[in-house]
């Protein structure tokens, strides 16, 4: 038990979790900011299309939208559900279903249909759990300048890995190792994030990981490391940023719109 609520409380320190209340009021003040018609407009053009309706066009230039701009997550089904689609069907009605709009139809209708979502969120407020973490590569920087740390970490994660009757290993099992040295070196779990999977797989194609050889536990272990330096000087030279928005879907009783929940 405890080296789990240690391993949460890495998790935290690493990647603090800021808790959300989303209750119009940060929206509102976007609607009437001065930038705001400039960015609208550029949605405009992102969204374009001489195909689909304005419900479609309208649903498009929210998804550009989020957390930053007061608006909760849409590509949460509860959100679409309770405060974007009944909203759309207010302001659009049988609107909704009329070919994508000219740019000055779409200014107007999306500007109703956010003053209506400003409302549904006074209301009722939604509470969002918004993590932000970058991948530099410093993690990994710092396991690798300790070798007694980087040899234990190695020996637990190859624990499990097959050896054949003469010791050796397959290489296949080079992503098995580099998923359980994940958390130590700071890298996402393989097929969390795409960008960081293809600076993985970069890595891997290196030293030719998929060609099924055997090799020594040693020479496993080099491989290893090798693959972790790859992957270090790439994030060093192109840090990944990775922020996500999860809708909490219990009412919280506290009322203040920013909590942190951090390990201390």
């Amino acid at each position: 038990l405890s080296d789990i609520l240690l391993g949460m409380a890495a998790g935290l320190k690493r990647d603090p979790i800021v808790i959300l209340r989303i209750d119009g009021q940060d929206l509102l003040e976007y609607i009437t900011s001065p930038s705001y018609e400039t960015e609208i407009v550029s949605i405009f053009f992102e969204v374009d299309s001489t195909n689909g309706t304005l419900h479609d066009q309208i649903v498009k230039a929210l998804q550009k939208l989020g957390v930053d701009q007061g608006l909760p997550p849409c590509s949460d089904a509860w959100v679409m559900n309770n405060v974007v689609e009944p909203s759309l069907e207010d302001c659009l009605g049988h609107k909704k279903d009329e070919p994508v709009a000219s740019q000055e139809t779409f200014l107007v209708e999306l500007r109703k249909v956010l003053e209506n979502i400003v409302e549904r969120l006074k209301e009722q407020p939604v509470i969002v759990a918004h993590t932000e973490n970058t991948y530099d590569g410093s993690a990994i920087r710092n396991l690798l300048a300790n070798k007694f740390e980087t040899d234990k970490v190695l020996n637990s994660g190859m624990a499990t890995i097959p050896r054949d009757k003469h010791g050796r290993i397959s290489k296949e099992y080079l992503r098995v190792a580099l998923d359980a040295l994940a958390p130590s070196a700071g890298l996402p779990p393989l097929g969390a994030i795409p960008q960081m999977d293809r600076i993985i797989n970069d890595g891997l194609k290196m030293v030719d990981a998929d060609d099924g050889k055997m090799v020594k536990e040693e020479e496993f272990k080099k491989l290893v490391l090798e693959i972790l330096g790859s992957i270090m000087l790439q994030l060093e030279g192109n840090p990944v940023s990775i922020s996500t928005n999860s809708v909490v879907h219990e009412p919280l009783a506290e009322s203040s719109s920013l909590l942190h929940v951090e390990a201390s």
